[in-house]
């Protein structure tokens, strides 16, 4: 019988599934960002033979995450063009659920899944198993090279020189500004969302109308997409 799991237990069984995978480990998620824990595992794998297929379906990739990538022989990844599914799956078991392959996402959002056995439900398994299969069969598979690392932040930077709010008042992204006000960056995301400055997004974060009134602007980076940033000396008292 499938069993439900929260946030917690995804996240525990997903590092099970990793561990236990024998044969074969596919794993589908539109964003990924692999946290300490589940690249050692899949570096296990890697050690091992074991054949790994990633199935992402963001369009671009930290080049941090493509040169951990680059570096494991037997791991594949593939573009999958609208994928949304999250699925994990070993010869013994699949979980198919809402979260994503990123560290964000196991920390701060509230998740739901459920984790299929092959030995308990053969039936509902195949399905999983033939579906994971198709989703590879139609996406294009991606030949990783190594790429120049963007040190510093989380969070990329712009193309564009950074804005000033003021005369000699510097733009900051939310990550540098942590480290700029000496908190650590989860604790600032945390407490930008308790002002209402900030709010949850499918990718992450988006700024509130709240949020701009306070100087935040949003930023477009042509190689990673949209980030906040706010002016070094934006007053964080509530």
């Amino acid at each position: 019988m499938a069993k439900f799991l929260n946030t917690s237990a995804i996240t525990y069984y997903v590092e099970e599934l990793i561990k236990g995978a024998r044969e074969r480990l596919i794993i589908i998620s539109p964003y990924l960002k692999f946290n300490d824990r589940v690249r050692e595992l899949l570096e296990d794998k890697d050690r091992l033979k074991i054949d790994v297929r990633i199935v992402y379906g963001k369009n671009e990739l930290h080049p941090d995450e493509t040169n951990w990538l680059k570096s494991l022989g037997f791991v594949r990844c593939s573009f999958c063009k609208n994928l949304h599914a999250k699925c994990y799956l070993s010869e013994t078991g699949a979980i198919v659920t809402s979260m994503n392959m990123y560290e964000f996402s196991q920390v701060n959002n509230n998740e739901m899944g459920v984790l299929i056995t092959r030995k308990n439900d053969p039936e509902l398994y195949s399905d999983a198993y033939k579906e994971a299969q198709r989703l590879i069969r139609i996406s294009d598979e991606v030949k990783l090279s190594v790429e120049k690392v963007t040190t510093g932040s989380e969070e990329p930077c712009s193309d564009e020189p950074e804005r000033e709010s003021a005369p000699g008042v510097a733009r900051l992204s939310t990550t540098k500004l942590s480290k700029h006000v000496g908190m650590k960056t989860k604790d600032l995301f945390t407490k930008l969302l308790r002002l209402g400055w900030i709010e949850k997004a499918d990718s992450g974060w988006a700024l509130t109308a709240a949020g701009e009134e306070k100087g935040g602007v949003v930023k477009n980076s042509k190689r990673y997409g949209e980030y906040i940033t706010w002016p070094s000396d934006l007053n964080l008292g509530e």
